[in-house]
């Protein structure tokens, strides 16, 4: 020290030096109690991990970099059936991964060796693990990266999730699916095998109806109980069609045959139709129709069926001597039909279901009306497929109804169309060979056939039909499909394949109605497909429209 320094300047000096040591002894203080917080911080955090880690509701282990297990939760070992070596084990013993085809996937190629080379998550991927006593469960595995603050991969996170209670709902709606599908396959081969064996009988029973109203009798008792019968066998065969009809509207079955009509023509035929319900209840109807045609694309046959599917509606449900109104007319660029009546109505918590399949107006001991059901839902699905839209009004129960069609309206054609001339009734008549193996149904048919003037000749089964094609040289074989010794499809095929026989006409006159059936009739060969039972004004007309046309030559034997 110099000895010319004041005393007073020596201590300040000492005074600096001890603040500037109890303010390094002060931060010293502080840096320990923030080393000591964030050491607290970390605990914490590390045991709200930990505590996270073992308490999560899935299976989870961390790897290193070469995918050695370090740490794992208690879910993991429980699922791999035993705790792992942590620092040596990459996997819990001798666990193996299957894919869900049941192959082997090697763990060199497991999805983790890609996330810890490139460090790009998997998620959901769908294993069977093997576990280390033999047994197999199904798991969902995640994978993660894990990297420290450089960026650079350090390991990673796998999760298992066990998806044992899923895969066995999974495959028991599969079970259960394939199941329905068998079941509804059934179901189709039964209606309509059902269909087959309700249509022989009764197509002998119309026959032979028919039969009988050729003898004009004076005894109005035998007329009555005709008129009963025919009525009756009317009734059976649209609860047929009917019946048949459920499935089609189910499975989105229905294939329309489109073509350009005149809606007019529809509602006449309908009329047709529907008119001896109408008239058997007294109703008093109204129809309105344009004096222009109206035209548009459809399929004649299943338009007609709409319309007479509402005008049965409406006799069904309006009482004895009440009003149906029919009108047709074109609205811009739709065809809207209307079915009005003064019947029972329509309750308010029924009008959000009148479509639905199987939905009827409540039956009492005093109005019971037949049918299954489907009518209206029917009317719903063909108009749709029409492209169209029906809708119904009810004020409610004993204000009557009314349905509402609108059906996409055809351009008019702009060159002018001569007016059609109906053809005359054509005179030529037919050698008709029956084969059917109802007896009484071929044998009414073939008695009316020759009342109407043709020739006509039966066999029983389908070998003796071939052989009664070759020698009697038929115009015409009305054939059955369900032959006993030999389909009618193929009997059609041998027909076809014979010089003698291959420029016959083929009909198929069977209870099979289906659209599978029809096509598989115009595959063998037949070049007409008609239902049981058949009106035989329209086998008539068939039949002269067929002379008409080309006459096959009868090949010399």
């Amino acid at each position: 020290m110099n000895s010319t320094e004041s005393p007073s300047k020596l201590e300040q000096q000492l005074r600096e030096i001890n603040q500037a040591l109890l303010i390094s002894s002060v931060k010293q203080h502080e840096l320990a109690d923030q080393a000591l917080q964030a050491e607290a911080v970390m605990r914490e955090s590390e045991e709200r991990y930990r505590a996270l880690f073992d308490s999560a509701p899935m299976a989870v282990f961390v790897c290193d970099l070469n995918g050695v297990i370090q740490r794992y939760n208690t879910q993991a070992a429980e699922l791999w059936g035993r705790e792992p070596v942590c620092g040596s084990e990459r996997y819990c013993g001798s666990m193996k991964l299957w894919l869900p085809d049941g192959s082997l996937l090697p763990h060199t190629q497991s999805p983790i060796v890609e996330v810890l080379r490139t460090g790009v998550p998997v998620y959901n991927v769908e294993v069977l693990i093997e576990r280390p006593d033999g047994t197999r469960l199904p798991v969902l595995v995640n994978f993660a990266a894990l990297k420290n603050e450089l960026g650079e991969i350090t390991g990673a996170v796998t999760s298992f999730i066990d998806i044992t209670e899923r895969s066995r709902l999974e495959k028991q709606t599969q079970e259960q699916a394939e199941a329905l599908a068998e079941l509804h396959h059934r179901k189709d081969e039964f209606l309509a095998m059902l269909s087959h064996e309700l249509r022989n009988p009764l197509s002998a029973i119309f026959n032979a109806l028919h039969v009988l109203r050729m003898d004009e009798t004076t005894n109005p008792l035998q007329r009555k109980a005709k008129s009963v019968i025919e009525r009756q066998v009317g009734q059976m065969a649209h609860l047929i069609d009917d019946l048949l009809e459920v499935s089609r509207v189910i499975t989105g079955g229905i294939q329309l045959h489109q073509e350009r009509l005149d809606m007019r023509g529809i509602v006449d035929r309908a009329l047709e139709s529907a008119r001896p319900l109408i008239d058997r209840h007294k109703h008093e109807l109204t129809v309105s129709l344009p004096s222009d045609p109206i035209w548009l694309q459809g399929d004649p046959t299943r338009l007609e069926q709409v319309v007479v599917n509402l005008l049965n509606n409406a006799a069904k449900y309006t009482d004895e001597g009440g009003q149906i109104r029919l009108t047709t007319q074109q609205q811009g660029a739709d065809i809207v039909v209307r079915v009005v009546d003064t019947g029972i109505g329509i309750a308010p918590e029924l009008l959000p279901r009148i479509f639905d399949l199987f939905t009827q107006a409540d039956r009492t001991l005093d109005r019971s009306q037949g049918g299954l059901g489907i009518g209206l839902s029917l009317v719903k699905k063909l108009v749709e497929l029409h492209s169209g839209t029906v809708a119904v009004h009810s004020a409610g129960l004993g204000q009557g109804s009314e349905f509402i069609v609108r059906l996409p309206a055809a351009f008019p054609l702009f060159e002018t169309l001569a007016p059609v001339e109906r053809a005359p009734q054509p005179t030529h008549t037919s050698r008709v060979l029956v084969i059917d193996d109802n007896k009484d149904a071929a044998d009414m048919l073939t008695m009316m056939l020759q009342m109407f003037g043709h020739e006509a000749q039966a066999a029983y089964n389908g070998q003796d039909g071939l052989e009664l094609a070759l020698q009697y040289q038929p115009d015409v074989v009305l054939l059955d499909i369900g032959l006993p010794d030999m389909n009618g499809y193929e009997v059609a095929q041998r027909l076809r394949q014979r010089p003698q026989t291959r420029n016959m006409r083929l009909i198929a006159v069977t209870g099979y109605g289906q659209d599978s059936d029809r096509k598989l009739s115009e595959e063998a060969g037949f070049d007409h497909h008609l239902v049981k039972p058949v009106e035989p004004q329209k086998l008539q007309e068939l039949l002269a429209t067929l002379m008409e046309q080309s006459r096959p030559e009868r090949s010399a034997l």
